[in-house]
């Protein structure tokens, strides 16, 4: 059985002259050993319940308990946490291996113990040979490298990021995704991430919490939050989606058929698996990922499209195209090659019927 390093029961912040509670209500378990992350837009209270798990913010109601011990009123000090900020926050007076000691100091460590975590930490971090440099004389990679060693140094049971690859870019970003993964890994220490980010947050997490205004909208592993959104945020938010209008035609079970209601063709149905409580007669919406439409030949074809434009960005080819009523089909194709013939004309696609998902209008 996976034991509990975060229980979050019930917890409620509202700050002075806001509109609506910063957190409404949020109960949510984090395990021991996972890498998981609080995704969401700007301003849905992922970075206020970080805070909260940091004793940085007092709660309004609600409890959080860390390893079984209720926090209450617990200061950020005596909390077995720490936390990389997106700054990174170095000393900049102090070189690399002084700022990963620095934790250690405060917590009375000996000097030979100091000094063989640290040399731990450089070798961890892939540090070697830079031990003496100042933050000044690093990369934006290695500095974040010397902020997760200094956090880490000291073994908390669980690591807080804010936001901490932000400042970098693109390739850099995506490597140090990486070394996060491997560093919480190789560590076995619980990482708490927090990012607006759905790429990042779909490479790196064991689970994600997606949140909107205070409040978690769907909780589950990566594949779950994208092939089985709960509901409409959910989808738009993570990834690319199609929103096709569609009107329930019958119910069966948990399931029903549905018919779209954008195309001037042959009635389009699809079976959906879960039909969200949709009856038979009401306007739904279909979300398909673009990856699950595909080109086929127009007289075999279940909808037809004109593509007044195609992108290709080296991995893929991804079609805008629009549907009789205007209504907008993006398909991705795989490890495709640019296709400019398909520019201003009609082309024929198919939808895999098992991916589809429906929702209430």
């Amino acid at each position: 059985m996976t034991e509990t390093a975060i229980a979050i029961s019930g917890v409620r912040k509202t700050f002075p002259g806001g509109s609506h509670a910063a957190l409404d209500g949020v109960s949510l378990n984090i395990l021991k050993n996972e890498f998981f992350t609080l995704l969401g837009p700007s301003g849905c209270g992922k970075t206020t319940l970080l805070r909260t798990i940091a004793g940085f913010e007092s709660l309004d109601d609600g409890s959080i308990e860390l390893d079984g011990i209720a926090m209450g009123n617990t200061p950020p000090n005596l909390r077995p946490v720490n936390t990389v900020f997106q700054s990174y926050a170095l000393f900049p007076h102090m070189s690399v291996a002084q700022n990963i000691a620095f934790a250690l100091e405060m917590l009375g460590r000996s000097r030979d113990a100091i000094r063989s975590r640290v040399a731990e930490m450089i070798r961890l971090l892939r540090l070697e040979g830079l031990g003496d440099r100042r933050p000044a004389q690093l990369s934006g990679g290695q500095q974040q490298r010397v902020a997760l060693g200094r956090a880490l140094a000291p073994e908390p049971q669980v690591l807080l990021l804010d936001e901490p690859l932000s400042a970098l870019d693109l390739k850099l970003r995506k490597e140090m995704q990486i070394e996060l993964k491997r560093l919480q890994l190789a560590t076995g220490i619980t990482f708490v991430f927090v990012t607006h980010d759905q790429e990042e947050a779909l490479r790196m997490s064991d689970r994600i919490a997606v949140m909107k205004d205070g409040k978690l909208m769907q909780v589950g592993r990566s594949m779950d939050i994208y092939e089985r959104p709960a509901n409409l945020f959910v989808a738009e938010f993570i990834g690319d989606a199609n929103f096709l209008p569609a009107v329930c035609v019958a119910r069966s079970g948990v399931g029903g058929r549905f018919r779209l209601s954008c195309c001037d063709e042959k009635c389009v149905e699809f079976n959906v698996a879960e039909a969200n409580d949709i009856g038979p007669g009401a306007k739904a919406v279909l979300v398909v990922r673009p990856e699950r439409v595909s080109l086929a030949p127009l007289e075999s074809a279940q909808l037809h499209a004109e593509v007044p434009e195609t992108i290709y960005s080296g991995s893929d080819l991804m079609l805008h195209a629009r549907l009789a009523d205007g209504t907008p089909l993006r398909v991705r194709l795989s490890g495709a090659v640019e296709a400019p013939e398909l520019v201003g004309r009609s082309a024929g696609f198919v939808i895999a019927g098992e991916s589809v998902r429906a929702f209430a209008a």
